[in-house]
């Protein structure tokens, strides 16, 4: 337990949680293990959970053809590599919609710590400090990733679709 507690410290979602908070957290998640391009979750299902990279690295895929892609994109495109500290499903925890892109361990033994939205959201609701720490730093998190996928969009209409 203490060594997942100091992972979390580590991790961004988890900024300025107290060790109590963490040591909360780290109660309600279940680590998984996952074998090299094993799929962790698939565009387009439902899911209820979060996801943190305890070690090793997952992919995240989008289908261009989903959204009528051009014909030659008819392949998952990497969009982003995950690494140790690093999470996915957020939005999960918000809108319980389905999900935007395929996971995929990208190494042997990819490590991830799954905690439930339910449970999570409980754990919110009951501790309020805790709720807003971590509901803040999801959105600065989010708003990252935002940021982020924006300048992909603005770099691939000025330059062209990169091959």
């Amino acid at each position: 337990m203490n060594n997942l507690v100091n992972f979390l410290k580590q991790a961004d979602i988890f900024f300025q949680l107290t060790p109590t908070q963490l040591e909360m957290v780290a109660n309600i998640g279940q680590e998984r293990t996952y074998a090299a391009r094993e799929v962790v979750l698939d565009e387009g299902a439902a899911s209820k959970e979060l996801y943190i990279v305890i070690q090793g690295e997952a992919d995240v895929l989008v289908n261009p053809a989903l959204v009528g892609g051009p014909e030659s994109r008819k392949s998952e495109v990497t969009i982003a590599t995950l690494r140790r500290g690093q999470s996915f499903g957020e939005v999960a925890l918000v809108d319980e919609g389905l999900r935007s892109a395929t996971v995929r361990a990208a190494q042997k033994g990819t490590r991830l710590l799954v905690i439930p939205r339910d449970k999570l959201l409980m754990l919110c609701e009951t501790y309020p400090q805790l709720g807003y720490r971590l509901m803040y730093n999801l959105a600065a998190d989010l708003a990252m990733k935002i940021r982020n996928t924006d300048l992909r969009i603005r770099e691939t209409l000025l330059y062209g679709q990169k091959t």
